[in-house]
């Protein structure tokens, strides 16, 4: 408890320090603060925004187009949508337009994968940052809209290639597949189950216990599957069950570092803590996580005072 009330406190200290930041120093974008605070912001823009959907997106992303010339920005296409996701969603659900866009922040190690949605109405939060880990994205804040209320499948792969660009890494093949797969399972278990949340968290569980434990066999996998379920008190259909035992065949299979998963996720693993799930999230671990948001912290704050500093002289 005393730990999860210190996350919170340090949330709501950054995001207090981020808003006094962007309100109160005039003539200073929003891309520049972000990126004299920790690093680079990237942008990806769905390629088919009118000039009055670009206008309602930049607003929600709380970005003119005076500050978007100080971004990194590349365009997400259509085209792109359906080369990643066709295997897995139906073409109504991708549409004929990319729309939804997103902007990328760089944040320092062990901050984490933090993501808010405007108008986005096919994946969740929690979707976009399970998917995201599995993809090999990490220590970024994200936030993701549409002009109106969408999928959001043109965000989730602009999110990639925003993040290929800020990290100068190609994201593995394997990866961004299974973690398409991942964020298509979860929204269709949450749909059958009439439960999202427990879909994100269920299969956040499965995917700790077995990338942890270094679990191979269907069987095996199949077995943790049914008893994370009956810990979390959710009955699975023989379809449901089946279609997660392929995500974690396929989710076995990746060089997934368990550590950085659980960094990455630091909110599904406050949720889960409290649950009789062997998690394999040490004391030490947790420590770390919050031991480096305060080296963040104070940066932070070091920046700050030296900019007003500058300014009162």
């Amino acid at each position: 408890m005393k730990r999860m009330k210190r996350n919170r406190v340090i949330s709501w200290i950054l995001s207090a320090v981020l808003a006094l930041s962007v309100g109160f120093l005039p003539g200073v974008s929003l891309c520049e603060v972000l990126a004299d605070a920790d690093g680079q912001t990237y942008v990806a823009l769905g390629a088919d925004l009118n000039d009055q959907e670009r206008a309602e997106v930049l607003r929600l992303l709380e970005l003119t187009e005076e500050e978007l010339e100080n971004c990194t920005v590349v365009e997400v296409t259509n085209e792109e949508e359906h080369r990643y996701l066709d295997s897995y969603l139906s073409s109504s659900v991708i549409g004929s337009r990319a729309l939804s866009s997103v902007v990328v922040k760089n944040r320092e190690e062990g901050y984490g994968i933090h993501v808010k949605t405007y108008n986005i109405s096919y994946c969740t939060v929690g979707m976009y940052q399970n998917a995201l880990a599995t993809a090999g994205i990490k220590d970024a804040d994200l936030t993701v809209a549409g002009p109106f209320s969408l999928s959001g499948t043109a965000a989730l792969v602009g999110a990639m290639e925003a993040y290929s660009e800020m990290s100068g890494e190609l994201l593995k093949a394997e990866n961004i597949e299974t973690a398409t797969d991942e964020l298509v399972t979860t929204s269709w278990l949450g749909e059958s189950l009439g439960d999202q949340a427990s879909a994100e968290e269920l299969v956040g569980a499965v995917k700790d216990i077995i990338v942890s434990e270094e679990i191979r066999k269907p069987e095996d996998i199949e077995e943790v599957i049914k008893d994370t379920a009956d810990k979390m008190e959710i009955t699975l259909t023989e379809e449901q069950l089946e279609k997660i035992r392929e995500l974690m065949e396929k989710i076995s299979k990746l060089d997934l570092d368990i550590s950085q998963l659980q960094e990455q996720l630091q909110g599904l693993y406050e949720k889960l803590e409290g649950l009789d799930l062997d998690l394999n999230l040490s004391t030490e671990q947790v420590n770390g996580i919050l031991d480096r948001l305060g080296q963040w912290f104070s940066g932070v704050w070091e920046k700050l005072g030296s900019f007003f500093g500058e300014i009162f002289q």
